[in-house]
């Protein structure tokens, strides 16, 4: 199965130079958790989530006026919509990653969340395998920080 097939076609974007707060309006008018930015070439240059927007922004006492691009991840990684499935599910583990836009010929796409191959794949053994290596992957302080003793 290619990623095509898993895909969502929709995807929320933002300019690269847009402030944090216009970002999270953007995440409140469309009721999503991440957004793309985007360079001025419409490539995708960086991924802020809410997250991001809690942790790196408020918990640091950053204003709404920071640009959002500080704050987001980067690079980027990609796909292309004729990857396997479970090629891209390798791909977010192997970079702890649970969001994957995919770019066609240099044009975005679509985009893969974890959930959405939870969702799809079909075999609830291989999602929730790949549910628990992203997560791992992606929040290795979680599962493997010194709790004393």
């Amino acid at each position: 199965m290619q990623i095509r097939e898993v895909m969502t076609e929709s995807i929320v974007t933002a300019p690269a130079d847009a402030t944090v707060r216009r970002v999270a309006e953007i995440m409140r008018e469309r009721n999503v958790g991440s957004v793309v930015l985007l360079g001025d070439d419409g490539e995708a240059v960086a991924f802020i989530t809410d997250r991001d927007l809690a942790v790196s922004v408020l918990a640091d006492g950053h204003t709404g006026d920071a640009t959002a691009a500080d704050h987001a991840s980067s690079p980027v990684v990609t796909a292309e919509p004729a990857t396997d499935v479970e090629d891209a599910a390798q791909l977010m583990i192997a970079n702890g990653i649970r969001r994957l836009p995919i770019m066609d010929e240099g044009t975005l796409t679509g985009i893969v969340t974890l959930d959405d191959l939870a969702a799809r794949i079909g075999d609830s053994d291989l999602a929730a395998n790949i549910t628990a290596q992203v997560t791992r992957a992606a929040l290795p302080h979680f599962y493997f920080h010194d709790r004393g003793g």
